[in-house]
């Protein structure tokens, strides 16, 4: 199943941790290094207990991510990040969610074929979403793999969903900042 399918058919729940972990996962870009890996742990707390305090954790996130030292933000990369913290609903509703999950998965894509050293030859973003994966870079491949299996793993109901989209996303987040610090070693 392609990630608009998974995206399309994802409950509330589901598409609000898939467009969180796609956050997290690009958290590096605005600065935050490993001390900050707990940035977005209100928001997902709050998920956890079921969202009801979304917008109080939100707005405390926010407070923290304005607060982080952004160095060169004006980057392209980094620019989406900030737009996709920006974009997240200030409440719990259906509508919001699936607008904010698929605006997430784009750019997290976006982020990561920006990042690649290899270069994604073939298809856009659009294309890798709808499954189309031929000359796929490996940072992008992994960005889609980890976005659809936190879809997959969400829509299972089994208990742990929450705590493995987590790990999913803390993972990636390793892997990007390991790949931003390699692009600022090199001058890249």
């Amino acid at each position: 199943m392609s990630l608009v399918e998974l995206i399309a058919q994802a409950d509330e729940r589901g598409l609000a941790v898939s467009a969180l972990g796609c956050l997290d996962r690009c958290l590096p870009l605005l600065g935050a290094d490993a001390g900050d890996d707990e940035v977005l742990r209100p928001l997902w707390t709050c998920l956890a207990e079921g969202g009801e305090e979304w917008g109080a954790s939100l707005a405390a996130v926010r407070g923290v991510l304005d607060l982080l030292d952004l160095g060169d933000a004006r980057d392209q990369a980094a620019e989406l990040v900030r737009r996709m913290a920006g974009a997240a609903p200030p409440e719990a509703r259906a509508g919001g969610w699936r607008e904010w999950a698929d605006a997430c998965s784009v750019a997290a894509l976006q982020v990561h074929r920006m990042l690649d050293a290899a270069g994604d030859a073939g298809g856009g973003v659009a294309a890798r979403r709808e499954g189309r994966t031929e000359g796929m870079s490996p940072l992008v491949a992994a960005e889609l793999r980890r976005q659809t299996r936190i879809l997959t793993l969400l829509s299972s109901g089994g208990a742990g969903g929450l705590r493995q989209a987590r790990d999913v996303s803390t993972e990636g987040r390793r892997v990007l900042r390991a790949v931003v610090s390699r692009r600022a070693r090199s001058g890249a």
